[in-house]
C-alpha cells in the first residue's frame, strides 16, 4: 500500500517537473529515482547513492545504528518467514533464481518462527 502511494506520488513528480519517462508506465518502476539533467528525465539511482542518503541521515541522527542497504534488505527477506510468507515467496521478492540459495540463507528464520510458534502454544496450553 505504501509503495503504491509512493509510485503515484513519484508519476505525480515526473509530470510536475514535464519530464517523460518510462517508469511511468511500466510496473516495474524503480523505488528510488534521481534526476538526470543530461537527459531531462529522471534514471536509476547510482549503486552507492542509498549508502551516501543513509550516511547523511546517520551524520544528523548519531543514535542511529549504522546499517546499509544491503542489511535492510536482509533483515526484510528474514522476517518475511516470521511474518507468514514462504520460502518460495521470499525467493521470488529477492529475485534469487535458485530457491536452494533462499533456503540456504534464510530456512534458520523458518525454523526459529516454527520454534516460536511452538513455545507460543505451549505457554497458551499450560494453565
Amino acid at each position: 500500500m505504501i509503495l503504491k502511494k509512493w509510485r503515484s506520488k513519484q508519476i505525480q513528480r515526473y509530470l510536475t517537473l514535464e519530464l517523460s519517462t518510462s517508469f511511468q508506465s511500466d510496473d516495474k518502476q524503480p523505488v528510488f529515482t534521481v534526476y538526470n539533467p543530461f537527459k531531462h528525465d529522471m534514471d536509476y539511482c547510482r549503486l552507492a547513492y542509498l549508502n551516501e542518503k543513509l550516511e547523511q541521515i546517520y551524520k544528523k541522527n548519531l543514535e542511529l545504528p549504522k546499517i546499509n542497504v544491503h542489511a535492510f534488505r536482509h533483515t526484510h527477506a528474514s522476517l518475511m518467514p516470521v511474518a507468514g510468507a514462504s520460502i518460495k515467496d521470499v525467493q521470488a521478492r529477492l529475485s534469487h533464481t535458485d530457491i536452494q540459495t533462499t533456503m540456504n540463507i534464510y530456512t534458520h528464520m523458518t525454523d526459529e518462527a516454527k520454534e516460536k510458534t511452538a513455545e507460543m502454544f505451549q505457554k497458551y496450553m499450560t494453565f
